[in-house]
Formats: structure tokens, sequence, C-alpha cells
């Protein structure tokens, strides 16, 4: 069963194989989604490319706000109840999903028509069906992430990506406008919902529970922490709700640009360590010391994967934005460039973040989310009108490593047994300090530029031995 799965040395070695899954599947469908990516923004041009964003931006708000952590929050649940408990945890989750959904696509929308006028009011509601759609569907599938079942999270989640560029390119051979481009995630996350469901039959009810009296016992040690992933939300949005509103329809669009591929590639941090979640939530329950070790682990693993692509990302931003959008986006790739600092950052807050709701410190995670959204907008509001998408690129850097440090010492204050290993920061420093070299050959390609750059940081840390042992269990099927 999954549930003893979580308990034997199997679990951190299958965690590892499905993170890595997840990743991999990712990658293969962003390979797709760039493609579609390319062509939505060539289609749309600069400005309607920045309406597109700003929409999609609105929605992953109401995404976030109705979310509630009630993902994560039910991954913890499912991986720790069992019998008639755990059926109920899961209605209640559905059923508080569906309600919230709903009320928060209509706020949203509305305010959409006050602040942007009619069309990018009605793209919102638009998009906000997809919202509805794919919170039914995440919910569903929180059962498959809490019991390790990464295999076919992963290939759900290919399949609505393939099938989200699928109907870009249907779109954009048919020349369509602004608007039947924002009802894409409503079609992608239904024909995936189905399968989902099937899958899960067997192990939850399917049908939602608006029981006001568990909705009130569940609401009540969550709430906290739900209101702390709301204004995470709105901090990792504000950036570019402040663009908009201070900064030309240009400034806006290049900004848009790379945050739509810093946004994709946010999904990684949250896949990787999200992987070993059901690990934390067991360990904290059972032993503090496992705990320990399991957050130093992919905390290294992180700061690895997240120096590395940040750099990759970095020195390959030029080539990524002739991808995405072209000549005319040129003026975007150093915009781009300063933003993958908020992707590396990311890798290691999402260690930090789980590590902290496996403890169940929702006040902490509540402090630190509000005063990471205070910090973000008074940053980036001072730094628009200053340098415009890049001054929002820096300010949106800087707040994201501020959190990165913040986050740590927050976690491990007053209780050691959870310091990480931190001998592995200046190596990984090193390494990506030497690695960043190519960057300067700019007679060289930018792909070749990536490949060495690359290259000499991961040669960097095998010399160092940098590498955590544990990763020989993706080659492996023993223990690590």
């Amino acid at each position: 069963m999954a549930g003893d799965l979580l308990s034997t040395p199997q679990a951190g070695p299958t965690a590892i194989r499905g993170g890595a899954l997840r990743v991999l599947s990712f990658a293969g469908g962003s390979l797709f989604a760039i493609v579609g990516g390319a062509l939505l923004f060539r289609h749309l041009g600069v400005v309607d490319g920045g309406r597109y964003m700003t929409a999609l931006s609105l929605s992953a708000i109401v995404t976030g706000f109705t979310d509630l952590g009630l993902t994560a929050i039910g991954m913890r649940e499912l991986a720790t109840l069992g019998g008639a408990q755990r059926a109920q945890m899961a209605r209640t989750l559905l059923g508080i999903r569906l309600v919230v959904t709903l009320v928060g696509v209509l706020l949203m929308g509305a305010f959409a028509f006050a602040a942007y006028g009619t069309t990018l009011g009605i793209g919102v509601l638009v998009a906000g069906a997809g919202v509805l759609v794919a919170n039914v569907q995440a919910t569903l599938a929180v059962p498959l992430m809490a019991e390790l079942r990464l295999g076919w999270v992963s290939a759900l989640d290919f399949v609505r990506q393939v099938v989200g560029v699928l109907f870009i390119v249907v779109l954009v051979v048919a020349g369509a406008t602004l608007l039947p481009f924002l009802a894409i995630p409503a079609l992608a996350a239904a024909i995936v919902l189905v399968p989902t469901a099937l899958l899960v039959r067997g192990d939850i009810p399917l049908r939602p529970s608006f029981d006001l009296g568990e909705w009130r016992a569940l609401a009540g040690p969550v709430l906290t922490y739900s209101i702390a992933v709301a204004a995470a939300t709105l901090y990792l949005r504000a950036a570019i709700i402040i663009v908009s509103l201070l900064a030309s329809g240009h400034q806006l669009g290049l900004f848009s640009l790379g945050f739509r591929v810093v946004e994709v590639l946010l999904l990684v941090p949250g896949l990787l360590v999200g992987a070993a979640f059901p690990i934390f939530a067991r360990a904290a329950r059972d032993d503090p010391a496992r705990l320990g070790y399991a957050l130093s682990r992919v905390f290294e693993v992180s700061l690895i994967v997240g120096a590395w692509v940040a750099l990759a990302l970095a020195i390959g931003a030029p080539l990524v934005v002739e991808i995405m959008g072209g000549r005319q986006f040129a003026a975007a790739a150093p915009v781009l460039a300063i933003q993958a600092v908020v992707l590396g950052a990311t890798f290691v807050n999402a260690v930090w973040g789980y590590g902290m709701l496996s403890l169940h410190l929702h006040r902490t995670i509540l402090a630190l989310s509000f005063g990471l959204l205070a910090a973000v907008v008074v940053v980036v509001a001072v730094l628009v009108p200053i340098d415009g998408a890049r001054g929002a690129a820096i300010g949106t850097a800087a707040v994201e490593v501020v959190a990165a440090v913040v986050g740590g010492f927050l976690l491990v204050r007053g209780r050691p047994h959870l310091r990480p290993r931190l001998q592995i920061v200046p190596k990984v420093a090193l390494a990506a300090a030497l690695g960043a070299a190519p960057a300067f050959a700019t007679e060289l390609p930018v792909s070749l530029r990536v490949v060495l750059a690359s290259l000499v940081y991961g040669a960097v840390l095998l010399a160092l031995r940098a590498f955590p042992r544990e990763l020989d269990a993706l080659l492996s099927r023993r223990p690590a």
C-alpha cells in the first residue's frame, strides 16, 4: 500500500525517480509549449501578447486564491489519514474547491471589467472557466501524488500540455483573435479530467461534499495557511499587474514574454520538491531526524538544479526570446536574463515552504508571504517608473533571493535538527561562476554557449564531489 511505502526506505528512491519523471515529462511538454508560445506571441504581437499575459495572470491569481493551499494540505492529510476519514477529506476538498473557484472567477472577472474594459473582462471570465475545470482535475489528482503514483501524474500533465499546444496551432492557422486563445486551458483541462477520475474512482469518492460542518473543521487548522497561499500567489503576479498599470504597453509586452517563460518553468521546483512532500509529512509526524535528513538532501539537489537552470536560462535568454517572439521582442532578452534569478531562487524556496507545511508552521508561512508581497509591491512600484520592464525584473529577483535566505532561517530557527548542510553552497557558487564564463564568448552561437556553460558547471561540481549520493536512485532501484 502507498501508506506503507511512505514509511519504508523505498519511499526516498521512489520519490526521487517520480520527481525526475515529473520534471522530464514537464520538460517534454514544455518543448511543445515553446513552439505554441512562439506561434502565439508572433500571431498576437506585442500589445495583444501583453493583454493575453495579463488575462492569464489574473486567472492565475484566481487559481492561487481558490487553491487556498488545499492541494498541499490534501497531500499532507491523505498521506497520513486512512479509511472513512480519508474518504471524507477527499470529498470535502473537492466541494470547497468548486465553490471558492466559482466565486473567485466571478470576482476577478468583475475587477477586469472595471480595470481594463470589456475585452479583458470577458477574457478573464473565459480563462476562469479553465481555472474551474483545472482545479477539479488537480483536486482529484491529489491522491495520486500522496501515494507517490507520480508516473500517472506525469502522463496527465504531459497530455494536458500537448493538447493545449495543439489548440494553439489550430487557432493560429484559423487566424483567431485574442479571446479564443484564452479558452484553451479549459479545453485541455477537460480532456485530462476524465482519465484522472477513472484512475482514482476506486480510491476516493468522486462526489463533492458541501457539508458546512466539515468545511469548518478543515478551515480551522488550515485557514492561516490558505491566506498565506493567497498572498504568495498575488506576490508572484503582482509585478506584472504593476507593470500593466505603471508602464507602457510595449514595456508590458517585454516583461510579459520573459514572465511567461519563467512562469512556465516555475512549475519545475514544485514538481521536484513536491514529489518528496508526502515523505516530509510522514517524517514530521513520526521521525524528526528523518525529516531533517530528507530536507537537507532535497535542499542540496534543489540548489544544484536551480543554479543550473538559472545559469542556462540567463545565457540562453537571447535565443529563447528569438524563438518565442522574434525580433520585435529582442529587448526582452536582458529582462529574461534577470528573471532567471527568480527561477533559481524558487527551487530553494520550495524546500523551505514544504518543510514548514509538513510541520504545520502555518503562521510562519503567512508572515513570510505577506512580507514578500509587501516587499515586491514596494520595490517594483519604485523601479518600474525608473527602468520599465528591466526594473520590474530586478525588483522581483532581489525579493526572491531575500526570500530564499529568510525562509531557511525561519524553518531551522529553534530546530537545529533541520539545519541543512551548507558546505554545498560555496561549491555551487563556484561552479556557477566558472560556468558563466562561456557567456562572454559572444562569437559563439548562444546554444553552444549554453551547452558549454552546463558542461563546465557539471564538471566543477563533479570535481568538488558536490552531488548527493542519493541521486544514484535515478539509475538504480536500490534504496538510497
